[in-house]
């Protein structure tokens, strides 16, 4: 039952009294306004368009628009500065704003939105960041609430007047601080000129979100530089055309809208070269295509004089900005070869802590809104999608690019391609596949971008090598045993002329592994987009086999049925008197653990990034050690301690598995193909390096898949050694207490 609307009299009074308290808050049309932090431009925004709204009896709306206030002040209480003098503390302000939509509708709403605002008002702190920083943040907020205005709704009115006041606020705090004399400060007070004026008359959302991109790119300062450059130029001839298309049609809305992204999506990505081939020619360019293009479709141009302009200046100049870029990289292709970066260059893990956590809580964000990206594009709400999309970037990966950048400025701008091929994707509602496998390299580059700013630790790099070692001595010590105790019966049984067909066999399976661990590094280093898909199902065979090989261990895991096992495969090969049954004895003994080492190794070296030395390191000391070992048993005629090293190298087993299983279900999550539950809060948020080494994630899939796959691990383990020996033991007893019955 719908809640009956409070008295309008005392609300109008209440709403009088807010809107007295609003007052003191900065004024979006002042001239030069002071900027507070981000966090109170906001409340103070989302309060002011609850209390008019409340005024209008906008119940909904007004509860919207405080909810608004609320959120958004806790998402930046953590960087707020001390209040000043007479200002209440954060946290006194936060219960405040979380009370304020519980209360509408009621009598007291006003009331508690206007003692809300004066405690916002009365903070009086400077702006964190600076003021171009609280525009970026601003600006944010702005466009989420346009997008949602866009979708239509009982929300719709609140939030297109919370959008429409924060544009005007971000551009007055803007031009109170830009440089009349900077032509960069310029065409972004241009820029917002537009947002506002578009905002208000509730325009097209992808063209607000592609200048809201633009504005914030270079606010926070990152510069782009693509790949694809000869894209670049046809993106742009044919956006033009379609342009030309558009005005003759009289549309010049979508005319505009075309020269937008024409410069915004496309030409801004070309800025870096062609200021490199010439600057002069860059700027001219760039103001023909910003400026007096875009002046004369939204004055309504004639449009002959649109196409000459367009076909007599601006794509000559764009043709012979090419042509310089396509001859200085012919003559000095290093002045192209990566991005300038003035800063103090870094090595990967040169970063503080703070920072390394930053990093990874960014980057969980990314993976949360790229997973809610494609629930929205999916359902066909594209321009939720592309709000997300451009949320992740900007809110988030923007921040991770900070302590990226000094220390690889190349891949830092190759993952920004990355999300504006997402967004241009998005905006062009390219087929829901494209979409996806786009999200899905930059998932694959969010794991890089954090192994370059945390670096690989130390725990990590010995968990490599130990595993390393663990693998090939697990794998070597099955061979060693059965070709000692091959050589060893055939010298007590006075065969050793078949000893050299022994050694044949082994030199042929060592071949035989090499040949194969090049044919599938082959098979990784060509499969390209199938590279995750590759890496996946390694790990799940690897997984697979070492489950298998685990079980295999502990039924032999007694010395006397060790034995009589290899006892049993050597009488088979010297009763037929064949010296090729030797050769493939040696040969299939070998090979079957070499195969099962390259299978291990390729799925470790797909996780072990950045620390393939410690797993070679690994390796090299397995081998020493399996060398000794073959000497402390053929030389020394030491009798191995087998219960011991097999149950070890199945506990080693074990846990690969279950490392290998964690890698394998992650790799299918972000390919789509299984499920993705977080668990953030819940398990331990390892880093990258730590989480590939271990296989833990916080994810519901990789846990259930471990634990499963743990659980029977110890089920078996327990079988084998306690519950199977316990029994055998009493079956045992109880035969010789029949046998001791019997005699008497």
């Amino acid at each position: 039952m719908k809640p009956q609307r409070p008295p309008a009299m005392p609300l109008l009074a209440a709403a009088a009294l807010a809107a007295a308290a609003l007052a003191s808050l900065p004024a979006a049309s002042s001239q030069e306004p002071p900027a507070a932090p981000a966090a109170l431009e906001e409340a103070g925004i989302g309060l002011s368009v609850a209390a008019a709204l409340l005024g209008e009896g906008d119940e909904a709306g007004a509860a919207h628009a405080a909810e608004f206030a609320s959120r958004q002040f806790i998402a930046g209480m953590s960087g707020l500065p001390p209040p000043g003098q007479g200002g209440a503390p954060a946290a006194e302000i936060h219960v405040a704003l979380l009370d304020v939509p519980p209360s509408i509708p009621g009598t007291d709403a006003a009331a508690r939105i206007a003692a809300a605002a004066s405690m916002v008002g009365g903070y009086g702190a400077a702006p964190a960041g600076g003021p171009r920083q609280a525009v970026v943040m601003m600006l944010n907020a702005a466009d989420e609430q346009y997008a949602l205005a866009s979708e239509g709704g009982g929300e719709s009115e609140a939030a297109h007047r919370i959008a429409a006041a924060l544009f005007s606020r971000s551009k007055a705090v803007f031009e109170a601080d830009a440089d009349p004399g900077s032509m960069l400060d310029v065409e972004q007070i241009s820029f917002l000129d537009s947002i506002e004026s578009t905002a208000a008359a509730r325009g097209d959302f992808s063209r607000v979100g592609s200048l809201v991109s633009a504005v914030q790119r270079d606010l926070l300062g990152t510069e782009t530089l693509l790949h694809d450059s000869a894209g670049l130029y046809e993106n742009i001839r044919a956006l033009y055309g379609r342009l030309l298309v558009a005005v003759d049609a009289g549309d010049y809305a979508e005319a505009e809208d075309l020269a937008i992204e024409a410069y915004l999506e496309n030409f801004e990505y070309l800025e870096p070269e062609l200021e490199a081939a010439d600057a002069e020619h860059m700027h001219r360019l760039e103001v023909q295509m910003r400026e007096d293009l875009r002046s004369m479709v939204r004055e309504g141009g004639d449009p002959a004089e649109i196409r000459a302009f367009l076909e007599g200046t601006i794509l000559p100049s764009l043709d012979e900005g090419e042509a310089k870029v396509a001859a200085l990289a012919s003559a000095y292709p290093e002045a192209l070869a990566s991005p300038s970066f003035g800063g103090v260059r870094k090595g990967a893990g040169e970063t503080t802590e703070d920072e390394r956590s930053g990093v990874r809580g960014e980057i969980d964000s990314i993976r949360a809104s790229l997973g809610e990206m494609l629930a929205h594009y999916e359902a066909g709400d594209v321009q939720s999608a592309y709000a997300t999309a451009r949320t992740a970037y900007l809110d988030s990966y923007e921040y991770v690019e900070i302590p990226l950048r000094p220390i690889d400025p190349d891949f830092t701008l190759e993952v920004e391609y990355l999300f504006a091929d997402l967004r241009n994707l998005i905006k062009r509602e390219a087929p829901y596949g494209e979409v996806r496998e786009a999200a899905t390299r930059i998932e694959r580059n969010l794991d890089e971008s954090e192994r370059l700013v945390t670096g690989t630790g130390q725990l990590a790099p010995a968990i490599a090598f130990s595993a390393s070692f663990a693998i090939i001595f697990r794998e070597g010590l099955e061979s060693v045993l059965i070709l000692g105790a091959i050589l060893t019966y055939l010298e007590a049984s006075r065969n050793s002329r078949f000893k050299p067909y022994v050694y044949y066999g082994v030199l042929a399976a060592v071949g035989a592994t090499a040949a194969t661990w090049f044919a599938a590094s082959y098979v990784v280093e060509i499969s390209g987009a199938s590279r995750e898909l590759i890496e996946a199902v390694a790990a799940l065979s690897a997984t697979a086999v070492l489950f298998y090989v685990s079980f295999w261990i502990l039924n032999k895991i007694e010395h006397k049925k060790w034995m009589e096992f290899v006892k049993a495969k050597v009488w088979q090969a010297t009763t037929t008197g064949s010296v090729m049954v030797f050769v493939m004895l040696a040969f299939f003994t070998v090979y079957r653990e070499g195969f099962e080492t390259v299978l291990f190794y390729q799925a470790m070296l797909g996780f072990a990034k950045y620390m393939e030395a410690y797993v070679g390191l690994g390796f090299v000391a397995g081998m020493a050690s399996l060398l000794l070992l073959y000497y402390v048993m053929r030389r020394l005629g030491r009798r191995l301690p087998l219960r011991v090293l097999f149950g070890l190298t199945m506990g080693i087993g074990a846990y690969l598995s279950i490392a290998f299983l964690g890698n394998a279900v992650r790799e299918l999550q972000v390919l789509d193909i299984v499920p993705y539950t977080s668990m953030i809060g819940t398990v331990p948020r390892l880093d990258i390096n730590m989480a590939t080494m271990t296989g833990i994630y916080p994810t519901l899939e990789t846990v259930v898949a471990q634990a499963v796959l743990c659980g029977v691990y110890v089920a078996a383990s327990t079988y084998v050694l306690v519950l199977r020996p316990r029994k055998e033991r009493m079956v045992a007893g109880m035969r010789k207490s029949r046998g001791g019955a019997g005699g008497a």
